[in-house]
């Protein structure tokens, strides 16, 4: 059964919330001794709490290195050297035979420069921190074997190529860089004055 000094004051929990509440007020400096009602009434709320701070931004996905230019071209290049010269060949470089041709200037084949980096993007994505543990073995059989064939296949971007002499490989001809692009304006026929 409830007193009437209960039903007047609420639970015991109520009052003791109240009475912290009152506490509090009777703390604070004369000025400051409103109640979040009054405040309320009179256009004030309390402070929102700070923002939580925002995550960073994930890092962009580097750029193939074919759609770079300059110094990031440059910077790219030289990493991708370095991770070919200390990890990629020691490792995984077999001997140079006339059928499985490499060549000691790689960087100037731009094919071989191409498939390095895409081996070199997915080696960072597959092996690297945050990589499903299969991952190694999915770059081993989908990436590193199917590169390394191309690359010293005897018809590769390194046929002609022997230690110690590269030798650049020449482009295939084309007979009209741009066939559907705007044609140049055709010289006039003989005996025509322009």
């Amino acid at each position: 059964m409830t007193t009437e000094t209960e039903a007047d004051t609420g639970t015991d929990a109520d009052t003791a919330a109240a009475a912290r509440q009152e506490r509090k007020w009777e703390r604070a400096p004369k000025g400051e001794r409103e109640t979040q009602g009054e405040r309320e009434t009179q256009g004030e709320r309390e402070p929102a709490p700070p923002p939580e701070p925002a995550e960073p931004a994930p890092p962009s996905p580097p750029k193939f290195i074919l759609y770079l230019e300059g110094h990031e071209y440059a910077d790219t290049l030289r990493r991708l050297t370095l991770w070919t010269h200390h990890v990629l060949l020691p490792v995984y470089g077999r001997e140079v035979t006339s059928t499985a041709p490499w060549c000691g200037r790689w960087w100037e084949h731009p094919e071989a420069i191409a498939q390095l980096h895409g081996l070199w993007l997915a080696w960072g994505d597959m092996t690297g921190p945050g990589s499903e543990a299969i991952g190694p073995a999915n770059w081993h059989r989908d990436c590193l074997g199917p590169v390394m064939a191309s690359l010293r296949d005897p018809q590769g971007p390194f046929a002609g190529c022997k230690p110690h002499a590269h030798r650049p490989k020449e482009t295939p001809p084309v007979d009209t860089m741009d066939p559907f692009g705007p044609q140049p304006p055709q010289p006039p026929p003989p005996g025509v004055p322009a």
